[in-house]
């Protein structure tokens, strides 16, 4: 899980990329002409052929975990629709048969046997970090220990407001709750959670010592809480209350409060959250600007799982928007961070990762993954590497 939530020179003042549950897909379509407006997939943004793999040289323990993540996302790969109009389930059956007795000492080969690049658009890339936060917790509600972490609630559903036209009611309904009258209203936001719309009504998966901690653990979708006594319990993304999401780092760069100036916090997650913390009352105020609210679940695996289901690794995963980049897909970057470089698979999704060539890497957990995934805006290119023969049948050759 390389990025959970986007950095904050990008992530946080965009938007953060969380671990979420996806929904099915629909069927890829041949190659047609980009319409009139925003482009909405791979299949109308343009793809044309990239470099070898060979070409690109990727290094022997890059290919390796590489590998390793690309054969965990192939049950997703061979059966689950491919919402980009790239490829097919079926496109990925002989990379994916190969993986699994394919020797790690020879992954380079792999990719080099299986694949060919394809450029998605422009191929210019942006690309943001993220991390799985590790922040005080325990179990049970002690002095300290003062800030719920709380599971689903029941009443969570889909409606349709009232507010919302007969018209406009295509799609899926969105998120909120039922009145005891019948009438069906927007899902308690942010503020009205933390005053305690939600209290005693035994959602307590835990508690947190640090609720500026814990706003930014919701941010990137999945963490860790160790409790005074050493103990780890994992947490990860279980939904969302259905209100919008505001960037507040956004919001402060707007203020003038954060930049490279006189007196100016850093724009990165550090220089946001220490400004928070020098400013309580105001800060405060600003994280409630953001309504959103996540809910958690314990996680009992490995590993953080992404958007398909299976667990995100440390410098492998990598989050992406699906209408651009197949979901198990590997992607080759290029970029002005060196640490980023390399191969990657296509393992998650997030609010901001939005449009062709972004992206979102995951740092795992630690210290110098909340270092680096908090300060992660890079550019350069990106290539999509799809099954050999795709580029010339999406391109009618």
């Amino acid at each position: 899980m390389r990025r959970i939530a986007a950095g904050l020179a990008a992530a946080f003042l965009l938007a953060g990329c969380r671990l979420v549950p996806g929904g099915e897909a629909p069927r890829p379509v041949g190659p047609a002409q980009p319409p009139a407006g925003a482009v909405s997939s791979a299949a109308f943004a343009g793809v044309v052929r990239g470099p070898s793999i060979g070409a690109l040289a990727p290094g022997r323990d890059d290919a390796g975990t590489a590998l390793a993540a690309f054969a965990e996302s192939c049950p997703v790969l061979t059966k689950r629709p491919d919402a980009s109009g790239l490829t097919y389930p079926a496109d990925w059956m002989p990379a994916c048969e190969a993986a699994r007795t394919w020797p790690v000492t020879r992954a380079s080969q792999f990719f080099i046997e299986h694949f060919e690049t394809a450029r998605v658009g422009s191929g210019e890339a942006f690309a943001t970090g993220y991390y799985e936060p590790e922040i005080a917790g325990s179990r049970t509600r002690r002095p300290g220990y003062e800030v719920p972490v709380y599971a689903l609630p029941a009443d969570l559903e889909r409606g349709w407001h009232e507010e919302i036209p007969v018209s406009e009611r295509t799609g899926r309904p969105p998120l909120g709750r039922k009145l005891p009258s019948g009438q069906f209203v927007p899902y308690y936001e942010r503020a009205e959670i933390d005053a305690g719309a939600l209290a005693g009504r035994g959602l307590e998966l835990a508690w947190a010592a640090d609720p500026v901690e814990l706003f930014f653990l919701q941010i990137q979708g999945s963490g860790r809480l160790i409790t005074p006594e050493g103990q780890v319990i994992r947490i990860g993304y279980a939904g969302q209350n259905g209100r919008e999401y505001v960037a507040i780092g956004r919001i402060l760069r707007e203020r003038g409060v954060l930049g490279s100036g006189p007196g100016q916090y850093p724009g990165s997650m550090q220089g946001l959250m220490a400004w928070i913390r020098d400013n309580p009352e105001e800060g405060r105020k600003v994280m409630h600007q953001n309504r959103s609210y996540v809910f958690f679940r314990e996680l009992t695996g490995d590993g953080p799982v992404g958007s398909i289901g299976v667990p995100v690794r440390r410098e492998a995963s990598v989050a992406v928007d699906p209408a651009f980049v197949p979901y198990g897909a590997p992607v080759w970057l290029e970029v002005d961070r060196p640490e980023a470089n390399g191969l990657w698979v296509a393992q998650d999704t997030g609010g901001a990762i939005k449009g062709p060539n972004r992206f979102d890497t995951f740092w795992g957990a630690g210290e110098d993954a909340r270092v680096i995934a908090g300060g992660m805006s890079a550019r350069g290119t990106a290539l999509v590497l799809l099954p050999k023969g795709t580029v010339a049948r999406l391109n009618g050759e």
